[in-house]
């Protein structure tokens, strides 16, 4: 496989922002003839809160699946804004739910087919996955969340707590750029904008996965009941585990299986086969 780190300017940040990217197209069979060349299907994967573009290939073994499977991934940074735009200049929405798309289609050989592209991620990232998935259904044909940090109004705490930065009212509302009570009816509400699609008859589909010691369980629920109540193609898979990379790294193996890439073995720079 090819694993590239790049810098990428965004429009939107008006900043760089680091990037990560698996390719497959370096694979060749026996004889030595490439056997791949793209278009390539495409994961756009998203990492938590505190995380970067690395995050995913030093965590779990998602590079190994996206060669076996011929399937691009896309990583960027997030910082810590969850995935949303917090006004002029800092539009994490617009960023990756169009610049970034756009952007990487034109660097690498992705297809731009809504069936070939898909967007996930994990805790804060699936949250960002979800919420811009939803957003651009044009876009991303599914939409994968692990452990989503879904952001509603109860997200956001009442007091700050030093102790712990996730339960500080301060901390979140810079994270979010919102206070409690702003999220419902807002642009960053998905229910809403789920309900909306739904009334477009918009075509997407959806892996929630969430592990059963994990306190955002109820959350990924919610969010599978509404899809399923809605009509969308669904599927709900709880496992034993927390929050944490063990599960991510047997979940991002079944997100792949689940975007039903093409499999064929060969032999490249990350493995033999």
């Amino acid at each position: 496989m090819a694993i590239l780190n790049t810098s990428l300017y965004s429009n939107a940040l008006m900043r760089t922002v680091p990037v990560s990217v698996v390719l497959p197209s370096d694979k060749v069979d026996e004889n030595g003839k490439r056997m791949v060349k793209g278009p390539f299907k495409t994961l756009y994967l998203l990492h938590g809160i505190f995380g970067d573009n690395t995050d995913w290939l030093m965590g779990t073994r998602v590079a190994r699946w996206a060669m076996d499977h011929n399937l691009a991934v896309v990583m960027p940074s997030g910082e810590n804004r969850f995935y949303i735009d917090h006004g002029q200049g800092v539009q994490y929405g617009k960023f990756i739910g169009e610049e970034l798309v756009e952007l990487t289609r034109e660097m690498f050989p992705l297809s731009t087919k809504k069936e070939d592209t898909y967007i996930g991620g994990l805790s804060m990232g699936g949250w960002g996955a979800l919420i811009n998935g939803v957003r651009h259904p044009e876009t991303f044909g599914g939409v994968a969340a692990l452990s989503g940090a879904i952001l509603v109004d109860e997200a956001i705490p009442d007091t700050n707590n030093d102790q712990f930065l996730l339960a500080s009212k301060d901390f979140m509302e810079q994270c979010t750029g919102h206070t409690k009570g702003t999220v419902q009816d807002s642009e960053d509400d998905l229910f809403k904008q789920l309900i909306k699609n739904a009334a477009a008859h918009e075509e997407q589909r959806f892996y929630i996965a969430c592990g059963t010691e994990d306190a955002l369980l109820p959350a990924s629920e919610q969010v599978y009941q509404v899809l399923v109540e809605l009509g969308f193609p669904a599927v709900l898979d709880l496992q034993p585990g927390g929050h944490e990379w063990d599960f991510w790294d047997l979940e991002i193996e079944k997100v792949i299986d689940w975007i039903e890439p093409e499999t064929q073995a060969g032999i490249s720079s990350g493995k033999i086969s």
